[in-house]
C-alpha cells in the first residue's frame, strides 16, 4: 500500500476514533446519560466489533486502530449509561 494511502487511512481512523470523545467528556462532566440512546450505542458497538474482525482478517492497521479506540469510547458511554442512567430517571411521587 502506498505511503500516502496509508497516511490518509490513519488520519481518517484518528478522526473517527475521536468522534465520541466530546460525548464521553460531556457525559462525565454532567454525570447525566439521559441523552444517550441505548439503541445507537448497541448498533455502534456491534458495527465496531465487526469492523475489528474485518480489519484483523485483512491486517489493516488504520481500521484496527480507529475502531478499537471508538469501541473503547462507546463502551465507556455504555458504562456511563448504566452508572448515571438511574440518576436521570424521574422520581415517583
Amino acid at each position: 500500500m502506498p505511503d500516502v494511502v496509508r497516511i490518509i487511512g490513519l488520519v481518517a481512523a484518528s478522526l473517527s476514533a475521536i468522534m465520541f470523545l466530546p460525548q464521553v467528556v460531556r457525559t462525565w462532566r454532567t454525570r447525566s446519560a439521559q441523552d444517550l440512546s441505548v439503541g445507537t450505542l448497541a448498533v455502534s458497538a456491534s458495527s465496531m466489533v465487526l469492523w475489528l474482525i474485518y480489519g484483523a482478517s485483512i491486517r489493516d492497521v488504520p481500521i484496527l486502530f480507529g475502531n478499537s479506540v471508538n469501541l473503547l469510547f462507546t463502551l465507556t458511554l455504555v458504562f456511563f449509561k448504566l452508572r448515571f442512567g438511574a440518576a436521570d430517571k424521574p422520581k415517583a411521587p
